[in-house]
């Protein structure tokens, strides 16, 4: 296993692939993990991009069945696990790359542009999770009973009474749209984002195609992308166009 360490914080990740970096973000809330991308729901990145890109993944701090640890910083939920994954590309000496995420790798990619707009070259967004009105604390209650009793029975540190604090701070403080940015933010994004939409109460069909609208420079992919199963490849097929027509040309 490879490790990436930052003081308290110890991130596993994996490398597969050469080429133009390209970061990954597994699905699975605050249970992300890269055996998520292997699992292959709906496709497995890492198998479809390592013959062109240098594929980065990596366990979410605290994920339950990962291997990354560090602090619950209660103060900036977001941005500690930004830190890890700017952190990681510092640490592999990457400076500029693309990032595809599921799940909550989208809020994660919103504040990755919002944190490094200078590196991330292009982003994909598939099945982004986001903000409904009439479900405001479905992650708050879903990590409550999904994530936090299980990090607290082999994390003497932390209690739930932390963990109460930490997802309040998470999704509760700023509990509208993606939750890590404005609507003004999307609105002046000019990195090329793709959007693939999805509609499950976690993945609110209606701002992922909000963020496509508002975005300058945003493509949206067809919908439903997943049902019948043998349209996913023509999915595949449009991210490998998208990541084609902005990767450098020096890469």
């Amino acid at each position: 296993m490879s490790f990436y360490e930052k003081g308290p914080v110890r991130i596993h990740y994996e490398e597969a692939g050469s080429g133009f970096p390209l970061l990954l973000i597994a699905g699975g809330g605050l249970n992300s993990t890269i055996s998520g991308l292997h699992r292959g729901d709906p496709f497995n990145p890492i198998e479809e991009f390592k013959r062109e890109y240098r594929c980065i993944a990596s366990d979410l701090r605290n994920a339950n069945d990962g291997h990354s640890s560090g602090p619950l910083e209660i103060d900036r939920p977001w941005d500690a696990y930004t830190d890890d994954q700017l952190g990681l590309m510092d640490y592999l000496r990457i400076d500029r790359f693309m990032v595809m995420g599921f799940c909550i790798g989208g809020p994660f990619i919103w504040n990755l542009l919002k944190r490094a707009p200078d590196r991330v070259v292009a982003a994909v967004l598939a099945q982004p999770s986001g903000s409904r009105p009439e479900m405001r604390d479905l992650f708050y209650e879903t990590n409550m009973k999904g994530w936090g009793p299980a990090l607290t029975a082999r994390r003497p540190d932390i209690t739930m009474e932390m963990v109460d604090r930490f997802l309040t701070k998470m999704y509760r403080t700023n509990p509208d749209f993606v939750f890590t940015v404005t609507r003004d933010f999307v609105r002046n994004c000019r990195t090329p984002v793709l959007i693939l939409p999805d509609d499950i109460p976690a993945h609110p069909y209606a701002v992922a195609m909000e963020a496509a609208m508002l975005a300058p420079n945003a493509e949206v992919s067809m919908f439903p992308w997943k049902e019948p199963k043998e349209r996913i490849p023509l999915a595949v097929r449009q991210i490998r166009s998208f990541l084609r027509a902005h990767r450098p040309a020096s890469a």
